[in-house]
């Protein structure tokens, strides 16, 4: 996988790509990843990347010349191939599901946003792709696409040690994760609950899978609309609702 990055403020990426599971994805060569500063692709003396907005209104746009030079000087793969991703609040929610899309590919261009917003004709006429990560407010794009690279390299094979580390994490199968115990196995009174020291496989596969939608349940019941049940977990979950509503009848 290569990631193609365009940014304002390549400086904001220093140490990121530099630790843990994405240098030694790097150094195995599983991943590259090459900053673009979009700056480098404005014309005239001031490389002028943003301008103020036809109609009126607060803050500076960015302007669409230097960012679609910028994709355009990328060479490799004929670019109509590859997914260009533009991080944005007016994009669709970054899932795991849309992070395993785009592991699949081989090559992805992301351009980082700043200021008010950028000329609408990137998002018309380059973008293939808008994503957001979340309904809130950050300062540009740059943070959006170090998630995506983390998220979508950790789906790579060969990126974790345990191949199935990523099929185990919360969202993976439309489940929040559950509970991890390690040593002591009494910590301030607090024990690890016996089926994990029991060494009986089965019976620990079963308690993770509850407790995985019993916290789902408890802290994002949205998820268990579209997530994969069989009968007998589809049973489970009733019977957590069924205690919710006994143990707040006032009865």
């Amino acid at each position: 996988m290569h990631f193609d990055i365009l940014t304002l403020f390549p400086g904001l990426f220093a140490g990121v790509f530099e630790e843990s599971i994405i240098k030694r994805a790097r150094e195995a060569g599983l991943v590259t990843v090459a900053l673009h500063n979009i700056r480098d692709y404005a014309a005239g003396r001031h490389q002028v990347t943003d301008d103020t907005p036809y109609g009126g209104g607060g803050g500076m746009i960015m302007k669409p010349e230097p960012i679609f030079a910028a994709v355009e000087a990328l060479s490799g793969e004929v670019m109509d191939q590859v997914p260009i991703v533009l991080l944005t609040p007016k994009g669709r929610r970054f899932t795991q599901s849309v992070a395993r899309s785009l592991s699949r590919e081989r090559r992805l261009v992301l351009i980082c946003g700043r200021y008010e917003g950028i000329d609408e004709r990137v998002h018309r006429h380059l973008a293939t792709d808008e994503i957001s990560i979340g309904d809130y407010v950050l300062a540009g794009g740059e943070v959006p696409a170090m998630v995506v690279v983390e998220a979508v390299t950790r789906l790579i094979p060969g990126v974790l040690g345990d191949p199935s580390a990523p099929f185990e994490d919360s969202h993976a199968e439309g489940l929040l994760e559950y509970p991890h115990y390690t040593r002591p196995p009494t910590f301030r009174g607090h024990a690890v609950p016996e089926v994990l020291l029991s060494g009986h496989h089965a019976e620990i596969v079963r308690w993770r899978r509850r407790q995985a939608l019993r916290r789902t349940w408890e802290r994002r019941p949205e998820l268990l609309e579209s997530a994969q049940l069989d009968e007998d977990e589809r049973r489970y979950v009733q019977e957590l609702k069924f205690q919710h509503r006994s143990n707040d009848d006032p009865r």
